[in-house]
């Protein structure tokens, strides 16, 4: 039988030279518990299987420390999805040219949630204590840990991976060899166009966005029709920029797709050169040129 050594492709040690795996886990109390006592009660009385319903109280009732706690783990989930790109289920590709960044914005997102997290337990016996009326004939006691229990329970942790490099050496018959590698090379391809859609269409929001707010807007009020400049804010030509910045750097392949997106990204950063939002509100000849040079870049930028 014949043997063949299996090696990776060449996107993958591209990936792990210019790249980190990142996942975030955010662990939160749902303050939840099923009451079968109740569920007993309600299927019996519509005359129901056992079996047929059961009844999940709501500890806490909605209240608002704990639910701005729960839904800032959407924030920080959101915040991850904008700053990253899919790698697997459970991690994400983010370039090291953004890894100090990123770890400063997640040290901000770890600051918060934990600050949440204290304003919640510096209340939860109060809070445990006013179910009591929220609750009525459904408040037991027992279905309440204790605060340090449930501050075990809150959780947000940053774990950094390198991207695998190893080249897989396996003494396996020719076809298996054949087969695996293949596969391998197809994962391999899928991540890089993925990363390059996202890329692609990150930058075509963020210019039409820039083209959309540096135009203007007719306003009718009381008969009177007036004509009125588009905000333009901060957040929006700083993302511009730093997406130029990322594309530029985090070369994956050398095809005609990624050539053509550094040519717009770098003509999207000369464009932005010396600008700023401030500069834009303020200057009319530096808005309409900034608008202009957009709207060609765009309209030239078609796959």
């Amino acid at each position: 039988m014949h043997y063949v050594e299996l090696q990776q492709p060449k996107h993958i040690t591209s990936l792990a030279t210019s790249a980190v795996l990142v996942s975030v886990d955010v662990n939160v109390w749902s303050a939840t518990k099923q009451d079968r006592g109740i569920s007993s009660e309600v299927t019996k009385l519509k005359r129901a299987d056992s079996n047929a319903g059961r009844f999940v109280k709501n500890l806490l009732a909605n209240n608002i420390y704990h639910k701005d706690l729960v839904n800032y783990r959407q924030t920080i989930y959101n915040w991850l999805k904008r700053s990253t790109y899919r790698w697997n289920v459970s991690q994400d590709l983010l370039p090291t040219i953004n890894l100090e960044k990123f770890k400063s914005e997640y040290d901000e997102h770890q600051t918060e949630f934990y600050r949440l997290l204290d304003d919640f337990c510096d209340r939860y016996d109060t809070i445990k204590s006013n179910m009591a009326f929220s609750q009525g004939d459904m408040y037991n006691a027992d279905d309440y840990p204790d605060v340090s229990e449930v501050r075990s329970k809150f959780a947000c942790n940053l774990y950094v991976s390198e991207v695998p490099e190893q080249d897989f050496r396996c003494q396996v018959a020719q076809d298996l060899a054949n087969d695996l590698k293949l596969q391998y090379q197809k994962q391999a391809e899928e991540i890089v166009k993925n990363v390059l859609h996202q890329q692609t269409e990150r930058i075509t929001n963020v210019m039409e966005s820039i083209a959309h707010c540096c135009g203007t807007q007719e306003i009718t009020k009381d008969g009177k029709t007036t004509t009125k400049k588009r905000k333009i804010y901060d957040s929006t030509i700083e993302k511009a920029k730093e997406l130029c910045e990322t594309i530029r750097n985090f070369q994956l392949t050398d095809s005609e797709h990624s050539t053509r997106l550094r040519s717009v990204a770098n003509q999207l950063d000369d464009t932005l050169q010396g600008v700023d939002s401030e500069k834009l509100r303020v200057s009319d000849s530096t808005r309409e040129r900034v608008k202009n040079d957009v709207e060609d870049i765009l309209s030239k930028f078609q796959f």
